[in-house]
This record gives C-alpha cells, structure tokens and sequence, in this order.
C-alpha cells in the first residue's frame, strides 16, 4: 500500500516528499527490513538502565531498508518522516491496516487479570477447539492455531502490536474465526493492541502488588486493566471489581467516546459462582452455580483458585454458544497448562512446577499444595532483577510463613548481582520468622538439591520460571526448561 494512502487510513493527511509502497512495520530497528516504515518511540525504564530512544535508532533503520519514519520528535530526513503525538498508537493503527484488519473479520476475546491469565485463555480456547470451533491462542505460554504450536521470543505476555497484527492475519488466513489472547496491563498501556475492539473481554482478577514499578500506582494499574473493558462488547468481570471499574470506565467516558459494554459477572451468588468444591488427587469436582441453573463439573487441575478461572471459561463459551455438553466435556478434558501447578512428578514425593513469582501467587500456590502434601514443603524460588524490588520482600515474606523448607536460587537477574537479589529475599525471610533456608544462585544446582533433600510424601515445588524457556543471566538469554531440568534431577537421584 502507498504511504500516502495508508496515512489517510489511519486518520493522518500528511504530505510527504515521496510516496512508497510500504511492506511492513518495525519498532525495532533490527527488524526492519527493506520497503518498511520504522516507527520511533521511547522505551520503558528498567530499574538500573535509562530507557532506549528509537529516535536514536533511526538511521540504522534507514541503513536496514526503512523507506519512512514516523517519530515523536521535530526531524527532518533522508526518507518521509511524519510526526505524530502518539507514536505508540500510530505503530497499532498502520499495523492494523498492513495486515488488512484481520481483527474485524474474527471474534477476538482479550483475558486481562494479575493472574491466572494464561490459565483462562488456555481454558478458553480448549472449550471451543474441543468444539469443533477453529481458534487460535496467544498467550504467554503459546502461539497456538491449525495444528501449530509456537513460543514467543523474550518474555512479552503480549507482543507489540506489529506482531500481535501479524500473528492474528496468520490465525485468519488458516481458517480460525476466533483468537483468544492473553492482555497485560502493559500492552493496554503501551497501545499494543490498539485498534482491535473485542467481542468479549476479561477482568479475572486483581492485586494491587504487581507492576507498581511500571504503572506508578495501583489505581494506575487498575486503570490500565480496565482499557480491555472498555474496548470490548461484552465485559466478563470478576463481581468484586465491578464497582470499581464502573467508577473507572466514567472516567474513561469524560475523554472518549464509548459505549457501556453487556455485563457478565462472575464469582458470586447468582453470577457463576463455584460451590460444593472436592478436590481429589487428580482434579476438582464443583459444581458452578448461576441464578438458579447449577451445572455439575469436573476439571483435571490442582487449586480450588482454578474453578474461578473455569467459571469465566465456561460463562464466555456460553455467551460464545457453546452447550451445556460442550462445556462438561471441555473442562473434563482440558490437559493443563505448562507450568501452571503442573505435576512433574507424582511419587513418591511431588515435583510441582508453577509460574508463581510474587508474594501473592507464592502463597495461593502454596496454601493449595500444603492441603494435600502428607510430609514437608520444599521451595525453590528466586526473584527477577531489573522488576519491582519490593516482588523480593514479598517472596521471603510468605516463603517463611508457608514452607517448610527454602532454597533461594536466580530468576532472570539480567545485569543485577543474583547474590544482591537472594540476600534481599533472605533477609525477609528470616525477618517473618524463617529459619530453614538455602541460598544457591544457580538455578540447576538449587533443583537438584532440593529433589535430593525430598522423601516420601514430601512436595517440591519449583515456583517463579513455569513455562519460559530462557533464563537471563547478564545480557545472556540461555536455553531452559524447567520440566527438564526437574526430571534429570529426579533420574539422576533416582541413579545414585
């Protein structure tokens, strides 16, 4: 598409000094590639690094192919630039229409939350391909659609809007008619699924103790929840956010132009509220009760935490119009998520691996392993460098207060001194009145000492990586997995 005319597209009537065919859209500079737009924008603070200017990369962009640009700053250049307020927004709004606005001809469902994301668009999509619905997923933990399986680079829930518009233009192109994604409070703050209006968006959850280093405030981060509301039709919600976020979205309504979405609440009486909960070593049988209608289900997970993950699954697939038997028999046969309180192990003594990496996630996983573990509770966790410092106080807090034994070990410490990092945590730790603890920084060597610590009818769970598969060391990303390395730790114990 000309330049020219794709500006006009997205609402800019710019003149530009030439007029090319452009072939696609880059944030990144070492991603561009000839006949495409570049678009500079400012980066994200990390703690011990000043954010990145694309404005600085511009001429290397150029050098890669970029026949324009579009940036913030007052520029002029060998190539059409356009200055825009918004640059952010702008990437979004070309990336939309490069790829042919693949979003208006699917039904998007976005999933926001502080956790348990991942888990409810992995259920989601379960209940409508075990339907005999083509759909596609983009979550944390996978890219999945028409038989593939893909795992994103780095460790974006979301990644940038040219990606997220490319990825839904190939769900589109091999037949999907729905795309259920995983939306964090980053990507709603930093536009990059900007453009796309949701058939149905999900609030599952909140606690105010994540990402304050990054939204500045928790009504920053809870505003920036809502953006996914207020962009969808329906909003599924859990009831108590809904005053919250009705509050919210009027504040949205001074400045924009929009319309209350239908309302679907959950996790209460009358509003797909789990009852009756049994928790068995291979599942959960509850029983989902909305208004007077109560539906018997069984799903093959370990927390109770997780049939209010399944509540919101089963009401949108509902909405989405799926049976009553369609639904039954999806939860049945949901296989799990990676990484999300799997089952490494089952005995003689459990190996659990979970994503758990806040004080708030640690001690949900926890409380729920310590009802069915017979004998002691062994932690391995760490905390990630260049995030929230508080995330390490935290984690030390509840480790000494809910385990039995801890071992403190690296998690992404990027540039960060991983002993800087552990002694922090140890110092919560035995300030909440621990005293049974390890610290070994390298993570391969704290999984196998706490797996060969581990007798009958003891837990060990291995909390903070889940599903990635790399860890950052430095500037390094090195391959990792976290099942793997458990289970060379258990064959190699079982070995000796």
């Amino acid at each position: 598409m000309k330049l020219s005319q794709l500006l006009l597209n997205i609402g800019i009537d710019n003149i530009v000094s030439s007029d090319p065919n452009i072939l696609g859209v880059a944030l990144d500079s070492r991603l561009v590639k000839p006949g495409f737009i570049f678009v500079a924008t400012s980066g994200i603070a990390l703690a011990g690094r000043a954010p990145l200017d694309g404005h600085d990369f511009i001429e290397k962009a150029i050098e890669n192919g970029a026949v324009a640009v579009v940036g913030r700053q007052n520029l002029e250049l060998s190539v059409p630039y356009i200055q825009v307020e918004n640059p952010r927004e702008t990437c979004a709004l070309l990336s939309k229409e490069i790829w042919h606005r693949p979003d208006e001809k699917m039904q998007i469902i976005g999933v926001t939350g502080s956790k348990g994301k991942s888990t409810t668009v992995a259920l989601i999509y379960h209940l409508l391909e075990s339907a005999g619905i083509e759909a596609a997923q983009m979550s944390t933990v996978a890219v999945r659609f028409a038989g593939r399986e893909e795992v994103l680079p780095g460790h974006f829930t979301t990644p940038e809007s040219p990606q997220v518009y490319e990825l839904l233009h190939c769900f589109l192109e091999a037949g999907c008619t729905h795309a259920v994604m995983e939306i964090s409070s980053h990507a709603l703050d930093l536009e990059r699924v900007t453009g796309i209006e949701f058939a149905v968006g999900a609030f599952i959850n909140f606690f105010p103790d994540d990402h304050i280093d990054f939204h500045g405030s928790e009504s920053a981060y809870f505003a920036a929840k809502s953006k996914l509301l207020a962009k969808s039709r329906l909003a599924v919600i859990e009831h108590g956010l809904m005053p919250r976020f009705w509050t919210q979205f009027a504040v949205f309504r001074e400045t924009q132009q929009l319309e209350y979405p239908e309302l679907i609440a959950f996790g209460a009486d009358f509003h797909w509220q789990p009852i009756n909960l049994n928790e068995t070593p291979l599942g959960i049988n509850f029983t989902l009760k909305n208004g007077f209608e109560e539906y018997p289900l069984f799903l093959p997970m370990i927390g109770a935490f997780n049939t209010t993950n399944a509540a919101a699954a089963y009401a949108i697939g509902q909405h989405l119009g799926l049976t009553e038997m369609q639904l039954e028999q999806g939860l049945r046969s949901f296989a799990g998520v990676p990484g999300r309180m799997q089952i490494v192990q089952a005995e003689p003594f459990r190996v659990i691996n979970d994503f758990a990496h806040t004080g708030a996630s640690l001690e949900v996983a926890t409380a729920t392993l310590r009802q069915t573990t017979q004998g002691k509770l062994i932690l391995v966790i760490g905390a990630a460098g260049q995030r929230d410092p508080n995330r390490r106080t935290g984690i030390g807090t509840v480790a000494a207060k809910t385990v039995d034994h801890a071992i403190f070990t690296e998690e992404d410490s990027r540039t960060e001194d991983t002993n800087d990092i552990l002694e922090t945590m140890k110092t919560a730790f035995l300030a909440a009145g621990g005293s049974s603890y390890q610290l070994i920084p390298d993570r391969r060597e704290a999984i196998q000492t706490a797996i060969n610590m581990a007798k009958t009818g003891d837990t060990v769970l291995l909390a903070g990586k889940g599903h990635e598969r790399t860890l950052e060391r430095g500037t390094n990303f090195l391959p990792w997995d976290e099942n793997t390395e458990a289970q060379a730790a258990i064959q190699q114990k079982i070995g000796n």
